[in-house]
């Protein structure tokens, strides 16, 4: 019921006019369209993820951003191209980051192939971006199930937890540098011994007669 100013008469709520002494009756305010989830939720994505923040959202979509998860193929050329520890390690995911760190090294290890670092690049390439956004869910639904009352302090907590390390750029190009050498070397070398294909042996001699 909506109540009139002057007379304090009780009126319908869609009345325009007092029905008791004909005041105009003040209009409701209608309420403010609230922004959609999906906006405040990519907003909260953006603030994480940092850098390239659009390339990825991009990538995310198809995952089901703001929905249940779900696998689809993608490429992240990074993961593939560089070591794929150190992406993973620029974007905060330490326990990915010592996975494809000692993988490559045990299955090479185990196998003799080294192949097998190959094998572990274009498996980065194919699921990075995915394991990435189930790392920034995870991350962003345990922020924000916390308590803010200061906007600006739960955006500091997802810059702190996410973002990158900008630091690993250059371990980065450290391990390039030793990997490089470590193939000049190789290749200086030459084989060893057990690679060496093995010499015919000679032929005896006639033994002299005596």
């Amino acid at each position: 019921m909506k109540s009139c100013a002057q007379c304090q008469q009780l009126n319908q709520e869609d009345a325009k006019f007092c029905y008791q002494c004909g005041n105009t009756l003040a209009v409701q305010p209608e309420p403010p369209i609230a922004t959609s989830v999906a906006h405040t939720d990519e907003n909260l994505w953006r603030q994480f993820i940092g850098p390239h923040a659009d390339r990825y959202l991009k990538h995310f979509k198809k995952f089901g951003l703001g929905e249940e998860p779900k696998f689809a193929l993608t490429w992240n050329w990074p993961a593939f191209l560089y070591i794929s520890f150190v992406w993973f390690l620029y974007r905060k995911m330490y326990v990915y980051a010592l996975v494809y760190a000692l993988g490559p090294m045990i299955s090479t290890y185990l196998t003799g192939d080294l192949s097998m670092g190959l094998v572990w690049s274009i498996m980065a390439g194919a699921t990075a971006n995915y394991v990435y956004y189930r790392h920034c869910r995870e991350r962003i639904g345990e922020i924000t199930k916390g308590s803010w009352t200061d906007p600006v302090k739960q955006d500091e907590a997802l810059k702190d937890a996410g973002g990158v390390q900008p630091y690993v750029i250059y371990v980065g190009i450290a391990f390039y540098v030793l990997f490089i050498m470590t193939m000049i070397k190789m290749l200086q070398d030459g084989p060893t011994d057990g690679e060496r294909s093995p010499e015919k042996p000679a032929k005896p001699t006639a033994a002299s007669s005596v």
